[in-house]
């Protein structure tokens, strides 16, 4: 068919437009029977409002350069030398939590979830969709970079136990920006497997959008994956002191060679990775009774990912994977006979001291996409006797995320910035310092625990934050030294993201 120049160049320019608005504009909507549909009701939280900034906390926790495009403006550049030590680029990435180190493996298992959360949801998100997909690619640049030595990844910067001796901002910090990598000689399964994960899942984010991006993203996690496999060995042992308290992997990492397998059989459709979870599954714990699922143990998400290559791709080698996901929906069911998760009085699901609203999060997403699955298979959880509808568990799903946004005895809300009663006192090192606009001068190491130790508020609002939480008897003491409760972290707000565009969706805000 013949075009005339000025045809040519108005198709040219009709599909820049189209690709444009598929990479920054609003998403193409189609008749996807996995969306579950419901008539708009009347919602008792402003879930849009919630998700908006439950993204935006993400550029609070920026390291390196800021782009122009910054939206928390009393954060400023930081990390600007990071890599050098071992003469590397590492500069960018996210700071994990409260202080100043950039840690690998959370940092990793940050992007997997916030990928699956575009990746279930991100139809569903509109004008936010743009803002997670810059959150996820923030943490995929710098992911690339901490991967472009074969056979080695740099999963640290900052000597955390320097670090944690300052309280200071991240633009003054001096502590030592040490380099951490594991190697052929000192290898780190958990870390690099979770870290192929994460690479894999945003190649899908961005498949469409930018194809030669995503592309290489997935060639990488395949490298990396690879070298997880082969040179097997624990991170927490040839690092100890250095990641150890903060982010040793107590479950070992067989559970992380599993899950990054399952999101690289996503990614590619390369038979090798379904045969390697067929043959290792049971030996890598796919059966364990493990049901706690946080930026350690990642057991339960690999069984509700692998249980949706059953239920909706039909991939029938994979059907024990919908009862290993079934035995973690019946750990949750109050009543049910093999019931063991924990709640408090007002009814927060309750799985340790520190930084539970994690498991609160990373939970209400499984159970949304998990009633996803079924709904579109039409299937259900049987407990025992007790039968568990797709329905059952989006409710309980809600009333986690309700009670985190203030449906809870103390009628405060656990995201900072979101409702008429939340944390004044996080445990955040740039957050409780006055701001470099405000206090152009260096605060030095040391002289910032005047401030910690304090009860005034915050000056700086760091909007989106989600909290440690209450306690096991819905207690919440506000206080800024007490880490457990009151330091955020990007994993909790993470699978949040797609809990809440879910909500949003289906209550008719978006």
């Amino acid at each position: 068919m013949a075009f005339s120049v000025s045809s040519f160049t108005l198709l040219v320019l009709f599909s820049c437009f189209a690709t444009f608005l598929v990479c920054h504009g609003f998403p193409v909507h189609h008749n996807n029977p996995l969306h579950h549909r419901r008539h708009p009701r009347l919602a008792s939280h402003n879930y849009r409002d919630a998700l908006t900034k439950s993204i935006l906390f993400f550029e609070g926790q920026r390291s390196g350069k800021l782009p122009s495009s910054q939206r928390i403006t009393w954060r400023r550049d930081s990390g600007l030398t990071d890599g050098s030590a071992m003469h590397v680029d590492l500069v960018g990435g996210y700071y994990d939590a409260g202080d100043n180190v950039k840690f690998g493996f959370p940092m990793a298992f940050t992007t997997t979830m916030l990928s699956w959360s575009v990746l279930e949801f991100g139809g569903l998100m509109k004008g936010e969709l743009q803002n997670a997909r810059e959150a996820i690619r923030w943490a995929t640049d710098y992911l690339l970079k901490a991967t472009a030595h074969p056979d080695t990844i740099y999963v640290q910067v900052g000597d955390a136990n320097k670090d944690h001796a300052c309280w200071e901002r991240p633009e003054d910090m001096d502590t030592p920006r040490s380099v951490y990598k594991v190697d052929k000689n000192s290898p780190g399964s958990e870390v690099a497997a979770e870290t192929a994960a994460a690479l894999a899942a945003a190649s899908l984010v961005f498949r469409r959008c930018d194809p030669t991006y995503a592309k290489l993203l997935v060639r990488r996690a395949i490298r990396v994956f690879q070298f997880a496999d082969k040179y097997r060995g624990a991170y927490s042992n040839g690092l100890k002191k250095y990641v150890c308290p903060f982010y040793c992997s107590y479950s070992g990492y067989e559970d992380e060679l599993l899950w990054g397998a399952a999101w690289l059989h996503k990614a590619t459709k390369n038979p090798t990775y379904l045969n390697y979870i067929q043959v290792n599954g049971q030996t890598l714990g796919a059966a364990q009774f493990d049901n706690t699922f946080g930026w350690d143990n990642k057991h339960v998400g690999a069984r509700i990912l692998l249980s949706k290559a059953f239920l909706v791709q039909k991939v029938q080698s994979l059907h024990d994977y919908k009862d290993h996901a079934d035995n973690f929906i019946c750990s949750l069911i109050q009543g049910a006979p093999f019931s063991s998760a924990q709640y408090t009085p007002g009814g927060l699901l309750f799985k340790m001291n520190d930084s539970n609203m994690q498991y609160v999060t990373s939970t209400s997403f499984l159970l949304l996409s998990y009633a996803k699955y079924l709904t579109y298979a039409r299937k259900i959880v049987n407990c025992g006797v007790t039968a568990v509808t797709p329905k059952r568990l989006r409710n309980i799903a809600k009333k986690q995320v309700d009670y985190l946004l203030g449906d809870n005895p103390l009628k405060m809300s656990y995201m900072v910035g979101y409702g008429p009663r939340y944390p004044q006192r996080i445990h955040h090192r740039g957050s409780s310092l006055p701001s470099m606009a405000a206090h152009p001068a260096k605060i030095q190491c040391s002289s910032g625990f005047s401030v910690m130790n304090s009860q005034s508020p915050n000056p700086n609002i760091l909007v989106g934050a989600i909290v440690g939480g209450p306690d096991e008897h819905d207690r919440f003491p506000d206080k800024r030294s007490d880490y457990e409760q009151s330091e955020p972290a990007t994993y909790m707000n993470a699978p949040l993201v797609g809990a809440l565009a879910y909500l949003a969706h289906s209550f008719g805000q978006l």
